[in-house]
């Protein structure tokens, strides 16, 4: 991994956009590809590791791992780990994480409507989605 310049006139725009937008602050949190499907995926309730990793098929382990650990660093979930063997780990939306309910549901619920790409089921799952 590269290391970041602090000084570089690049992160002192991006500094500056984080103090100054309020979407900048939230991309920041949760921006990328799969932040949000994670968050999605937890909306329903606590979750262990491998029914994350059945429910997004195609992100990679690594990938997950890394993305989870973001999400516990920016205090958007709670890893909830018990002392057994083999480890028993369940991942959850914090407080938070919770107050992103409608963001999430919204965007599910403008891509229901605005792609016909979607399944059926799909759609009738976000009616039965309680905001």
């Amino acid at each position: 991994m590269t290391l970041i310049k602090e000084s570089s006139t690049i992160q002192e725009n991006k500094s500056q956009a984080f103090v100054a937008c309020p979407v900048t602050f939230v991309m920041e949190k949760i921006g990328g590809y799969w932040k949000p499907i994670i968050l999605f995926n937890l909306l329903s309730g606590s979750k262990r590791y491998s029914e994350l990793k059945k429910s997004i098929p195609a992100i990679t382990e690594k990938v997950l791992i890394q993305q989870l650990k973001q999400l516990e660093g920016d205090g958007l979930l709670i890893r909830k780990s018990k002392p057994v063997v083999p480890p028993y780990v369940t991942y959850e939306l914090s407080k938070s994480g919770k107050a992103l309910h409608p963001v999430l549901y919204a965007m599910a619920e403008w891509a229901v409507g605005n792609s016909g790409k979607l399944s059926k089921t799909f759609s009738k799952q976000m009616k039965d989605f309680p905001l």
